[in-house]
């Protein structure tokens, strides 16, 4: 009991601590900047070509919460601790998540083929997670079946997805008039590991028994746990070499698309969209399929100490279950989604000045010197979709120095604002964003805190 308590307080650190979300609202279409085409392929951009730095591109990291933050548990306030771990238990529901999501550029590129015409190509290391509450699960073993007689416990909020990739993509953005811009991009995944559980079925119930105090019924099981990459024919255990070498195209392949656009329908109004990652992974190699299906009756274990004929009360219980219950390990096929995500925004510009600014065409473009808008995020995920809705104001102080600051409400957060800025010296172009400004003081009490940043090199 002692160890189960321990793992679950893990859970729930994790719960209330590792939350990193896709949404990017303060890059998404900021500064024309090329990691904003990875947003919407449709973007505007203004240089002739560019080099993102190696491994320093684009990096990003969102640490937040769903549900609780960690003073709840760990606030010295003498209070007990087992009183806040039951409130944060009774707080917490099967809608809250843990979610991860981290990208790391490798290789990032774009080249001009003509006026209306921008080429991309690139290469990042993606790690995407996301796991429901199972709170009905995590209440049976921490608090156990006797307060709850004749209550079914829900097998079906075991929820989770994992997926550890490389992903490379060619882009293409394409300037149809001066009023459209659309973009593509083919992307083809090289998976390292994935493991998902989704439409489970089956409860567990315990009632007053006849032969014993309890009997415990697991009724109509339908579980399976489909994994690839985490062992091999011959090793059962979960090698690290191949963790990252598997990203590139060593593991289970896959290919997706994105597409998006700009629409002006005057020189103040902007209007884009993207939708990104529809797409797909064949799982072949190192893979394990786990399922249990049917029902099982269980009365508790009459425990008799006889020092010349021990018994093994957990494997004759083990060999029972399994030769009542359809139990089996495969080693199938499967194919698994990616998370499509979508993003649209309005834009309303304003200020008019002149920045002198030569384009790769060798032409001046007048800009807008502030800018407001809204942005709205939609990722799909296995139980339903994640939203996210940003306002914001864009500010431009000359013409390679800008700012951007979002107020974004999400199922993290309805307080946290953002802040970016983007500057040129020479070439050399360096952005970096902070989320959840007026918490960085103190993120126990944070729900969301999120950093980005990176360096390219941008050619006129």
């Amino acid at each position: 009991m002692v160890k189960n308590k321990i793992c679950l307080l893990g859970v729930f650190i994790l719960f209330i601590n590792v939350v990193i979300a896709q949404n990017k609202p303060v890059l998404y279409g900021f500064a024309e900047l090329p990691q904003t085409l990875l947003l919407n392929p449709g973007a505007e951009t203004n240089y002739r070509f560019h080099v993102g730095v190696p491994l320093a591109s684009g990096i990003s990291a969102n640490i937040g919460s769903s549900g609780v933050k960690l003073d709840d548990l760990f606030l010295k306030d003498n209070i007990d601790f087992n009183i806040k771990f039951a409130k944060v238990l009774s707080s917490l529901s099967e809608n809250d998540d843990i979610s991860f999501n981290s990208q790391i550029e490798i290789l990032n590129g774009g080249y001009r083929l003509n006026n209306n015409t921008y080429l991309t190509i690139g290469f990042y290391e993606e790690i995407d997670f996301i796991s429901y509450f199972p709170k009905d699960i995590v209440t049976l073993l921490y608090e156990g079946s006797e307060p709850y007689l004749n209550r079914s416990f829900s097998l079906s909020q075991l929820v989770f997805k994992m997926d550890v990739l490389g992903v490379l993509h060619f882009g293409v953005s394409r300037v149809i008039n001066r009023k459209l811009t659309v973009g593509g991009r083919f992307k083809i995944y090289s998976s390292s590991i994935n493991m998902k559980s989704n439409n489970n079925s089956g409860t567990f119930t315990t009632v007053l028994g006849d032969n014993n105090i309890y009997t415990h019924y697991l009724s109509n099981m339908n579980i399976a746990i489909e994994t690839s990459g985490l062992s091999s024919a011959n090793n059962t255990n979960f090698d690290s070499s191949n963790l990252i070498s598997d990203t590139f195209f060593g593991g289970d392949l896959g290919m997706g698309i994105d597409v998006g656009f700009t629409y002006k329908p005057n020189d103040q109004v902007e209007f884009t969209g993207s939708i990104l990652d529809v797409g797909f992974i064949s799982h072949s190699k190192n893979n394990k399929t786990y399922t249990i299906n049917g029902s099982y009756v269980f009365e508790g274990i009459n425990f008799q100490y006889d020092p010349l004929n021990p018994r093994d009360y957990w494997a004759e219980l083990d060999a029972d279950f399994s030769s009542k219950v359809d139990k089996k390990t495969t080693t199938d096929s499967y194919i698994s989604w990616r998370s499509a995500k979508v993003n649209t925004s309005l834009k309303y510009s304003f200020g008019r000045v002149r920045l002198n600014k030569e384009c790769y065409d060798a032409s001046y473009k007048e800009y807008f010197n502030n800018s407001i808008g809204m942005h709205l995020f939609t990722s799909f995920r296995p139980l339903r979709p994640q939203i996210a809705f940003t306002g914001f104001y864009e500010k431009s102080f000359s013409e390679k120095f800008f700012t951007k600051l979002t107020y974004t409400i999400d199922n993290y957060s309805s307080t946290n604002v953002g802040a970016g800025i983007s500057f040129q010296i020479g070439k050399v172009n360096f952005y970096g964003i902070l989320d959840n400004l007026f918490k960085l003081q103190d993120i126990n009490t944070a729900n969301n805190v999120s950093m980005q940043f990176g360096f390219n090199l941008l050619f006129n």
